[in-house]
């Protein structure tokens, strides 16, 4: 079924690789963008992986876990 408006593909701008260089370096600095960014977020995660909540003094250590 097809409607009387609808395009036909080849006029479709981003089909059979017809796409504007503008857009195609656009969508590779996005995509450059975001592998940067996940590549600083691995970094941050890394680097903070150590817990470091402990509150306790040598004076008052805090709540000792009993390991049976």
């Amino acid at each position: 079924m097809k409607l009387e408006n609808e395009p036909a593909m080849q006029y479709i701008d981003d089909y059979n690789n017809q796409e504007s260089p503008q857009k195609r370096k656009t969508v590779r600095l996005i995509i450059l963008g975001l592998v940067l960014f996940s590549g600083l977020m691995t970094y941050v995660k890394v680097s903070n992986d150590t817990v470091s909540d402990y509150i306790g003094t040598t004076q008052n250590p805090g709540i000792e876990v009993l390991h049976h």
